[in-house]
């Protein structure tokens, strides 16, 4: 016999499929994941459950969330696809480019006192931007060692972006003074972390993976902060995996980064999710900081609770973490950009001055 939770999944499943458009949608969302809709209102029946029924009518809830929100999430990409598919659609290709102020029939001259000449503006060869270069370029080491790519949502639960992540209810990263958080108490993820959550949840080791993408907390803005930034996060579980490994990988990567001569310092730190957690500092002489040391990662070994609270929503044993173990790590995108490429100011980036994009074309 079906359990309410299970039915409840199911009909919000249909309904999620047969959106016509983008504001059934976002209906169907108010209804189920609301404030006040059908799953959110399962939260607070917990309260009232016998106590030997809460743990699996929980684990049922974060299963029927999960799934309703992944199905959203999809249909929403659906409904963009159209739309993008649409826009292309209307543009003729075969119109001639402007590629010069002679020789180009097609429409009449105008002037411009930019270029002092009637005609028509010389096109400019495009390029891309200093993260985007960024971040090919750390994907493309990281996958000569061996790591897959990874992705998940901007937009989170907060099970995934700390619960599972064994973040406590009073760490200061779950405050709203330093975290998005969405009317309907999602939040808009502070790292890329979340990626790695979910693909445990996916797929049972060994696994090798990297999550590069946004993440979003709530900084001042200012020469070094800012309050959307990019990360490339990092997993690898498998048998026997030791701070040697993680040391081994990481050192590579910055070698190939900056520098052959690159030194690379790990210090003890601590993170929720690491146990023992480490930051990773690096000199180079090709840096104009030169001999100075620079902090530039999180890392650590896995924290057997991760595992722990990986294995619960599976509703296994697969992270068991007397079998495997593994190491986690985090690269600011826009930190190793002013880094390497010596800039100043992180606003430098979103702020669309051609005369700094040139530089890196």
């Amino acid at each position: 016999m079906f359990h309410p939770l299970e039915q409840l999944r199911d009909e919000a499943l249909r309904e999620i499929e047969s959106a016509r458009d983008e504001q059934a949608l976002e209906a169907a969302r108010v209804r189920y994941l609301g404030r006040s809709g059908s799953v959110s209102s399962w939260g607070e029946q917990m309260k009232t459950l016998a106590k030997e029924e809460k743990p699996t009518v929980g684990k049922l809830l974060n299963e029927v969330r999960t799934a309703v929100t992944a199905a959203i999430e999809a249909r929403t990409r659906q409904f963009q696809s159209q739309k993008e598919s649409a826009s292309l659609g209307k543009i003729d290709i075969s119109l001639p480019g402007a590629t010069g102020p002679t020789g180009y029939s097609g429409y009449s001259g105008y002037s411009t006192s930019l270029t002092g000449y009637s005609g028509y503006l010389p096109l400019e060869r495009g390029s891309l931007h200093p993260l985007t270069q960024m971040l090919e370029r750390s994907i493309e080491i990281f996958r000569r060692m061996g790591f897959a790519l990874a992705d998940g949502p901007d937009i989170e639960d907060e099970w995934h972006c700390f619960d599972a992540l064994n973040t406590p209810p009073e760490h200061p990263a779950r405050n709203e003074q330093d975290t998005f958080y969405l009317p309907d108490g999602r939040v808009l993820r502070t790292h890329t972390s979340t990626v790695q959550i979910r693909t445990m949840q996916s797929a049972p080791p060994p696994i090798r993976v990297i999550a590069p993408g946004a993440a979003y907390r709530r900084d001042e803005v200012d020469a070094t902060h800012s309050a959307q930034f990019h990360q490339i996060e990092g997993l690898y579980v498998d048998e026997n995996v030791s701070l040697a490994d993680l040391k081994g990988t990481l050192e590579f990567f910055m070698r190939e980064l900056f520098g052959a001569d690159t030194a690379v310092q790990f210090r003890p730190h601590y993170f929720p999710f690491t146990e023992p957690s480490l930051e990773v500092y690096v000199k180079s002489k090709a840096l104009k900081k030169g001999e100075q040391w620079i902090e530039v990662a999180g890392s650590g070994i896995v924290h057997p609770a991760v595992f722990e609270a990986v294995n619960k929503a599976r509703g296994d044993k697969a992270y068991d973490p007397e079998k495997w173990t593994g190491f986690a790590f985090g690269l600011g995108m826009d930190r190793l950009a002013m880094i390497l490429f010596d800039i100043p100011d992180i606003r430098l980036f979103a702020q669309n001055d051609l005369r700094f994009l040139r530089q890196f074309a």
